[in-house]
């Protein structure tokens, strides 16, 4: 059945990957006409959301966020697609990282980086960082139930020089590299709900008293990796700019859980700018203890 699945729906996907980005966006806002207007896709968890996050807002604005947030998440998802196809040159012209300098130095001091970043703007497209680095790239990520699909990503993901962790087996690949003194950049988009959250590190994110992950903290202490902040901004459509930000150099330095606390502090500033490129339909706040 996986198998099936596959088939079938691999020549559309690559179809879609194949439009000019004038048709590629046009079927987008079509998209986008269906699952929010039709299907409602998650709209209740999205206006919850933002409801309880931006409460200063009035319900124009709220609804404003809502409907840009839609119109965005269908762009990324098709953008997704399009790394079936696109060219070396167009990614680059299209995702920016505007100071590859700071990262150039990072790689200087012959240290693994922990990059961390949040699902904002375009966290997809990040892979093309690769193309700048000399240290190995590798993305964390859930292994897709369908193992063709799996195997698909995988794919597109190598033709950009990066490597795919899942999460199961990102421990044991991290450390086994640095035994290997194999030197690469991690990347953890690490502003989701904890899988587990009883014992989880609590903290006010957009006001709100939520688990927050650790793990890539904890790693970087263990294993004395530096630290940086991917900021990733939509300048407009199908065009983003990121700048990175080294959070630290000596993780080991720093007391227990502020490394997190600051990134999630980074994340809330993205946000707060501009509300609609966060991915809202992510149940974020479904543990909490109160609200500002």
């Amino acid at each position: 059945m996986q198998l099936l699945v596959y088939i079938l729906l691999y020549p559309l996907l690559y179809f879609i990957s194949i439009l000019p980005f004038k048709l590629f966006y046009l079927f987008s806002d079509c998209i986008c006409f269906f699952v929010y207007r039709i299907i409602g896709y998650r709209k209740k968890m999205v206006r919850q959301n933002i409801a309880m996050t931006l409460p200063h807002l009035s319900e124009k604005e709220r609804l404003d966020i809502e409907k840009k947030f839609y119109s965005h998440m269908c762009d990324m998802f098709l953008e997704m697609i399009k790394t079936m196809s696109i060219s070396k040159e167009e990614i680059k012209k299209r995702f920016k990282i505007i100071n590859l300098d700071v990262y150039k130095e990072l790689e200087k001091k012959e240290k693994s980086i922990v990059l961390l970043c949040s699902h904002y703007a375009s966290y997809e497209w990040v892979i093309s960082m690769n193309y700048y680095i000399t240290y190995t790239g590798y993305g964390i990520y859930k292994k897709i139930a369908n193992k063709y699909f799996d195997k698909l990503v995988r794919d597109i993901r190598s033709k950009f020089k990066a490597e795919l962790i899942t999460t199961k087996d990102t421990i044991k690949i991290i450390e086994e590299n640095q035994r290997k003194g194999i030197l690469g950049i991690y990347g953890f988009a690490s502003d989701q709900s904890p899988k587990s959250y009883i014992k989880s590190h609590w903290y006010r994110f957009m006001g709100i008293e939520t688990p927050i992950h650790v793990g890539a903290e904890l790693l970087a202490k263990r294993l004395d990796m530096n630290v940086v902040f991917l900021k990733t901004k939509k300048v407009k459509r199908g065009h983003y700019e990121a700048t990175l930000e080294i959070m630290t150099e000596d993780a080991r330095a720093i007391p227990n859980y502020e490394i997190s606390e600051a990134f999630i502090r980074k994340v809330e500033e993205q946000i707060y700018e501009a509300p609609q490129y966060y991915l809202w339909t992510h149940n974020r706040w479904k543990h909490k203890k109160n609200q500002a």
